[in-house]
């Protein structure tokens, strides 16, 4: 979480807006990440260039030489950031709507992309010279403090903030998952390079970027100095669906900020019976709505037999084991009620993870990692598509801190059990994690015994408190030492008296 300055001046940029008659908190977040990717180009285009040249490569540069604006030809340079955010407020704005914005939404040479398809109708909203001159100034401001910033993710937390600014977001909270925990979530499922990766409930795309930075980080080699692994990444890798226009705008240019060329990000309601991937993921991420409206006359017939519900957490559990391919996994949090709800259909769908599939893994998470936003409590569960089951014993884990304080203000704090998750969990065939007992942070639960329980998976449910005996004096002993207490006060009573 942000603090401090850094978050004053985001706080100073929406006031902008509003000063200047831009009060819809979508327009303005849209405004923002419009120039949040023009100045990203910037800085990326000057990245490459020099990687490439480090590496000895070939890179031609998006501003280089002319390029078609609107019908006339213009100097690229004078479309970067680094250029236009010191011209004079009239020139400035002349050079970004008339220029700078039409080439943004033409960038992508393929116009069957998901950045083309929803750039197409993305429109430039700031009124004024004046409005657009504060904006950047601040956005620039905003910028520097980010890179003095000592913050792994500190632009993750920014992105977020301003998210936290759309008033309708406690309908979605799908693209308000914390960026830490997402990366651990990424962390634990450890992605390859031919993985093919879907979230189902995309938001602005964080789980797909997050993904993407995993393999930048974790396999540079075999992804990009391959050519097939990184064509594979640049145009088959990503997958992200949602019926939200605004936020696959978004989404679109946060993966191609984020180096990935031509992600398939595409605006459908995945539960109902148009979406026809089925067997075809490796690998699903995901945190998907947990209320929200739902048209059940349209929800796909296969994912009703498997649960029939009307109850989105439950359904998205059955698209995602539709969806994933033989020995596909998937990663995804849900409320704490999908653990233990006594209802037919969340016994339905538990008995088909761990009878007809291979859970994996169950994390429960403390109810104060969705705040200030929401205070449910949730929980991750890891599985692997088998279609014959396989599940022997599922790994439990007692996640009591994640590095922030669990209040409304979210501070950061020394308590962090995301190290030892990854950890213990990446180790859970050693001896030593499986000799754990049921009084640690982790343990494994035999498939029989969660199966006599109704398949519940609530960690309390198997949990066991160590109590450690508390040896007292006899009752005689603390009374005469009461007795001497009341002796020696009266006494000290007298004294006091005497003093008079």
């Amino acid at each position: 979480m942000i603090t401090g300055e850094l978050k004053n001046k985001i706080d100073g940029l929406w006031d902008i807006f509003a000063s200047g008659g831009l009060v819809n908190p979508l327009d303005v977040i849209e405004q923002i990440t419009y120039l949040m990717f023009i100045h990203d180009l910037d800085d990326t285009d000057n990245l490459r260039t020099k990687e490439a040249v480090m590496l000895g490569l070939s890179h031609t540069s998006i501003f280089a030489g002319e390029v078609e604006v609107a019908g006339q030809m213009i100097d690229a340079q004078q479309l970067k950031w680094s250029v236009f955010h010191d011209f004079p407020a009239a020139q400035m704005y002349a050079v970004v709507q008339e220029k700078v914005f039409p080439f943004i939404k033409n960038l992508h040479g393929d116009k069957n992309s998901a950045y083309s398809k929803y750039m197409g109708d993305a429109i430039f909203k700031i009124p004024t010279p004046l409005v657009l001159s504060k904006v950047v100034d601040s956005l620039d401001g905003i910028y520097k403090l980010m890179s003095e910033a000592q913050a792994a993710d500190v632009r993750g937390d920014t992105y977020e903030y301003l998210l936290s600014k759309i008033s309708q977001s406690g309908l979605n909270g799908q693209f308000r998952t914390p960026r830490h925990i997402i990366r651990m979530m990424v962390e634990l499922m450890e992605p390859r390079a031919d993985e093919v990766i879907c979230d189902p409930a995309c938001g602005t795309s964080g789980f797909l970027v997050a993904a993407g930075e995993y393999l930048k980080e974790n396999r540079k080699e075999e992804v990009f100095f391959n050519r097939q692994n990184k064509s594979h990444y640049m145009n088959e890798m990503f997958h992200g669906y949602d019926m939200d226009r605004t936020m696959l705008r978004i989404g679109a240019m946060n993966m191609m900020t984020h180096g990935i060329d031509n992600p398939h990000i595409e605006y459908r309601d995945s539960l109902s019976d148009r979406n026809s991937d089925r067997g075809v993921y490796s690998l699903i991420l995901a945190n998907p709505p947990f209320k929200g409206s739902l048209d059940a006359e349209t929800v796909a017939g296969d994912l009703l037999k498997v649960c029939k519900t009307k109850k989105t957490e439950l359904l998205f559990l059955a698209l995602f084991i539709k969806m994933l391919r033989v020995g596909g996994r998937c990663a995804c949090i849900v409320p704490d009620g999908v653990l233990f709800g006594s209802s037919t259909a969340h016994k339905a769908i538990r008995k088909e993870l761990i009878d007809q599939n291979r859970l994996e893994a169950v994390i429960s998470m403390p109810s104060g990692v969705f705040k200030p936003y929401a205070g449910v409590s949730t929980g991750i569960l890891i599985f692997t598509k088998t279609g014959f089951g396989g599940t022997d014993s599922v790994w439990f884990y007692d996640m009591r801190a994640d590095g922030f304080s669990l209040d409304d203000k979210r501070t950061p704090v020394a308590e962090n059990d995301i190290p030892d998750i990854i950890r213990r969990f990446k180790n859970r065939g050693s001896d030593e994690e499986k000799g754990r007992g049921r009084t640690e942070k982790s343990f494994f639960v035999p498939r029989d015994e969660i199966k006599a329980n109704d398949y519940d998976l609530s960690v309390n449910k198997y949990k066991k408190t160590e109590y450690v005996a508390e040896e007292y004096p006899p009752t005689d002993e603390i009374l005469a030492e009461l007795r001497g207490l009341y002796s020696a006060l009266g006494e000290t009573i007298e004294e006091l008296g005497g003093l008079q």
